[in-house]
């Protein structure tokens, strides 16, 4: 006994729906440098001034998006694997919700660089 087309479309449609669903799922979490800042900090100005108009634009930027965290403002749920601090700025390097490596304060562009491109170094290496 076939289905009739309503039914067929019906079925049609659905499969169509859950495949369309499955290629829009989130992937899994890829690496997030997440900077920790708070209202009138001084080194925190001061990164956004030196690296912050360029930071998405470089291949680390490219490696772990840019991700602000107000630490006066209530902890992100999504980061509740990842140590707090009040200290600011802190950047973090998260992969899949962990964290990886931290550098606490700003060293000036010079530092900076060199030593997030030895924190995202740790990050599992990439298929392709």
């Amino acid at each position: 006994m076939g289905l009739t087309k309503p039914l067929q479309f019906l079925f049609l449609s659905l499969a169509l729906g859950l495949a369309a669903a499955s290629l829009a799922a989130p992937r899994a979490m890829a690496a997030e440098l997440i900077m920790l800042e708070r209202p009138g900090c001084a080194w925190c100005l001061r990164w956004n001034q030196e690296v912050a108009p360029e930071y998405a634009k470089t291949a680390e930027g490219r490696q772990a998006p840019l991700r602000r965290v107000d630490v006066t403002q209530p902890w992100p749920a999504d980061l509740a694997d990842v140590a707090t601090d009040r200290y600011t700025p802190t950047f973090i390097v998260v992969e899949n919700g962990r964290e990886i490596a931290r550098l606490r304060g700003y060293p000036g562009e010079d530092f900076f660089w060199p030593l997030l491109a030895e924190m995202l170094t740790k990050l599992a290496p990439q298929d392709g």
